[in-house]
């Protein structure tokens, strides 16, 4: 089975050739991104999800022109066509940005990346529950 761009049917995930394993990533701050995984991992919407060294951020890879229309606040959205982020890198254990770590590996995730519209209500839903929690403190 083939999903943005990345062959899923076996027991790993790896990216196809000719350029189809490329991928975005949204960035977020670690504790709204935290939010967002359970979350997503509650909803089985979750795709590889990367760290960067000091976990200060979390990185959710999502499908190639993504970036073209990401516009929430207090994200950012990485473009990657041409720019060497890979899903290939997957299929060796390592992450496609160097300084990071897997936090959900591609073999974890039930996805082969996160559906940006669902990453969008999964943050949204984050920062609700931040929000409702600072406001108890």
């Amino acid at each position: 089975m083939v999903e943005a761009g990345v062959d899923i049917s076996g027991p790993r995930t790896t990216a196809l050739r000719g350029g189809a394993g490329d991928c975005d990533v949204v960035t977020v701050p670690a504790r709204q991104g935290l939010e967002a995984v359970d979350i997503l991992r509650l909803r089985d919407g979750i795709g590889p999800v990367i760290h960067d060294g000091d976990c200060g951020t979390l990185g959710f890879l999502v499908p190639p022109g993504t970036a073209d229309g990401w516009d929430v606040p207090g994200s950012a959205c990485t473009r990657s066509n041409g720019r060497g982020l890979r899903l290939a890198a997957a299929a060796l254990g390592e992450p496609p940005v160097r300084a990071a770590g897997w936090l959900v590996t591609p073999e974890a995730a039930p996805a082969a990346a996160t559906d940006p519209a669902v990453l969008r209500a999964a943050l949204g839903e984050a920062a609700r529950t931040i929000a409702a929690v600072d406001r108890c403190r």
